[in-house]
């Protein structure tokens, strides 16, 4: 199973944890495909500001748009997401891996990266992805049974990660690589 997603509960957590993973992809010289959000608190709003990192090296995108203190309702600029989209397609074609930081309405009404999700399953890319509870039922749907819930741990996701991009991809065969690891002291990891 190359596609692996996490849901965990909390404002942002998500967020954090994926950009921890990424981090540590990069680190061992992982070519990434993507996008890593950041939650940019304000003081005079009461919802965050939230930015994209388009992965691998591209900007630093807003996504979201400031509709004022009292404002309700969708805050995303589908405008500058779907520009967002065209970056990270184009990026495929250098990457080992892709890496979406959210499976969101706009990918469970089918819009947004969910294209992008398929065209890099369908080159044999490893695909991870940050999926709230709202929208759970809408990517289980998109994955069709095909993919595999990951613990919100970004030690695991790491090793889930390096496991599909070297071959070790079946269930089982991961399962036994988890086990093993977290049997093992951590100065060894």
């Amino acid at each position: 199973m190359k596609l692996g997603y996490v849901t965990m509960r909390g404002r942002g957590r998500i967020d954090l944890l994926l950009a921890d993973v990424v981090d540590r992809l990069e680190a061992h010289g992982v070519a990434l495909a993507g996008t890593v959000q950041t939650n940019i608190d304000r003081s005079d709003r009461p919802r965050c500001d939230m930015d994209l990192r388009l992965l691998p090296d591209g900007p630093v995108v807003r996504i979201s748009v400031d509709r004022g203190a009292h404002a309700r309702g969708c805050r995303l600029d589908a405008g500058v997401l779907e520009q967002s989209v065209l970056w990270v397609s184009n990026a495929l074609d250098d990457a080992e891996m892709l890496v979406v930081n959210k499976f969101g309405k706009q990918e469970a009404e089918g819009k947004g990266l969910t294209g992008t999700i398929a065209d890099a399953l369908e080159r044999g890319l490893p695909v991870l992805v940050g999926v709230n509870g709202l929208n759970l039922p809408a990517f289980l749907e998109f994955a069709g049974g095909m993919a595999q819930e990951l613990a919100p741990d970004a030690a695991l996701i790491v090793d889930w990660c390096f496991a599909i991009l070297t071959g070790i991809g079946s269930k089982n065969e991961f399962n036994q690589l988890e086990s093993s690891m977290r049997s093992a002291p951590i100065s060894s990891r």
